[in-house]
């Protein structure tokens, strides 16, 4: 049921016209990292997958990986569950922006 849940929201955020989800944490975060392949484009899809996959608490911890890279080598290392049950989450939240974002 999770996933039926995901795959709506998901869909619903990306579908055009959603300008109110997009110039989030992440968006901005992406862009300010000046990388290469960073386009606007692919930071708005970024963001739309985090707005529907991730709380808000998450998405400004996944916008900090972007500018202090370290930080998620620090969570994935962590001994806490809480960084092991949000690493999970935020392999999970990769993997559907390759799909949706590639």
């Amino acid at each position: 049921m999770k996933r039926v849940v995901l795959a709506a929201t998901l869909t619903a955020a990306m579908m055009p016209g959603q300008s109110a989800l997009a110039g989030g944490t992440i968006e901005r975060a992406c862009l300010k990292a000046d990388r290469p392949n960073a386009t606007r484009s692919l930071c708005g899809c970024i963001q739309k997958v985090a707005n529907a996959s991730l709380t808000g608490g998450e998405r400004t911890k996944v916008a900090k990986f972007f500018s202090d890279p370290h930080k998620s080598q620090s969570t994935r290392q962590s001994d806490r569950s809480s960084d092991e049950k949000f690493w999970q989450k935020y392999k999970r939240f990769g993997a559907l922006v390759s799909k949706h974002c590639g």
